[in-house]
């Protein structure tokens, strides 16, 4: 018999065929998946899909409510910080140009009734936006801190920031060290972009240094400044200490110690404003320190400007913080490997 004739080889008994592949095993006609397979496959993606669909809805609907909160805070503190250094500043303005022209012998008689009532119808209202600016200027620094600063910052890890934050520039250390408000390195300044001929503080500080002159120094975006006596001299045991000037809560923190400062320079205005008699020899030294104290005023008003010009610009960095995502962030997977760039809210890193 010829194999043809025998036909094909029968397996031997007991012994299974070769075993099918894993795809027709998966996906064969025989197999048992045949009529659930491609149902499966596609409500498994369709699920999958969707409930990536709503986690983008959710997690944008959540950015969204906390860029409104964060911009509502910011604009909120922005507005009544300014609208109350301002009409500080403005009364205090008041108070003293009306009794410099009272003051002056050469005015006429109606001029000096004019401004004496002015004068003296502004003070209550100094009184009283002095003492509100006092009791609320620490409450101002912490909101400026809190809604401005910290949103603004795009860098900030909310984990890396305590209570207790460590920084050193308060009132009362810019009393200790006798800080000249009228010193031209002590206003704003920033470094241009791309500056390369900025001062170098180098590793030493300037202030320990016993034959350093400079009370304070410029450096970059920042002002250094050392401890002075009382006779002017730099008191080379103590260190430096730095102002920020892209914070505005160090803005604040100088604005109001300057303004306290104006409020002493101006006592004999404020008792000639408060109805109460001012001697001669107060009328007289008064007059002689006048462009002193008004070229004070003027800083205040520069001091503000600044303040109000920089708060505007954190207010914008905050509004980009939360810009729209790009259509990569909303790429399956993709938005994981550039997490970096997709999260509007920095996640925190630190313990």
């Amino acid at each position: 018999m010829t194999m043809s004739e025998a036909g094909d080889p029968q397996p031997e008994k007991g012994k299974a065929g070769p075993r099918p592949g894993f795809w027709k095993r998966l996906l064969g006609f025989d197999s048992w998946l045949h009529s659930a397979a491609s149902l499966s496959v596609v409500t498994l993606l369709a699920g999958w899909f969707g409930t990536y669909i709503q986690y983008l809805n959710a997690y944008e609907q959540k950015v969204s409510e906390t860029a409104q909160a964060d911009m509502k805070a910011a604009t909120d503190a922005f507005v009544e910080i300014s609208d109350a250094y301002a009409e500080a500043q403005l009364l205090q303005q008041l108070i003293y140009y009306n009794y410099v022209a009272s003051a002056n012998d050469a005015g006429d008689t109606g001029n000096k009734a004019m401004v004496t009532k002015a004068g003296r119808d502004a003070y209550p209202d100094y009184v009283r936006a002095r003492n509100g600016l006092r009791k609320n200027s620490s409450i101002y620094v912490r909101k400026a801190e809190l809604y401005i600063d910290w949103p603004s910052n795009l860098d900030r890890d909310p984990a890396g920031t305590t209570a207790n934050d460590g920084d050193p520039l308060t009132e009362s250390l810019l009393g200790d060290y006798n800080f000249d408000c009228d010193a031209k390195e002590n206003f704003p300044h920033y470094e241009a972009p791309g500056a390369t001929n900025q001062p170098d503080k180098g590793t030493d500080d300037l202030c320990l240094v016993p034959n350093e002159t400079q009370k304070q120094i410029a450096i970059g975006s920042k002002t250094v400044i050392c401890a002075v006596d009382d006779n002017g001299r730099i008191d080379h045991s103590r260190p430096s200490r730095e102002i920020n000037w892209h914070s505005a809560k160090h803005h604040l923190i100088v604005m109001h110690y300057c303004y306290e400062l104006a409020h002493g320079q101006i006592s004999t205005a404020r008792i000639w404003a408060s109805n109460s008699a001012v001697s001669e020899q107060k009328r007289s030294d008064f007059l002689k320190n006048k462009d002193i104290y008004q070229n004070s005023l003027d800083h205040e008003v520069v001091r503000l400007d600044a303040f109000l010009s920089l708060a505007m610009s954190q207010l914008e960095r905050i509004r980009v913080k939360y810009r729209p995502s790009s259509f990569y962030c909303n790429l399956p997977l993709v938005n994981y490997a550039i997490s970096d760039r997709c999260t509007p809210v920095k996640i925190a890193k630190s313990k």
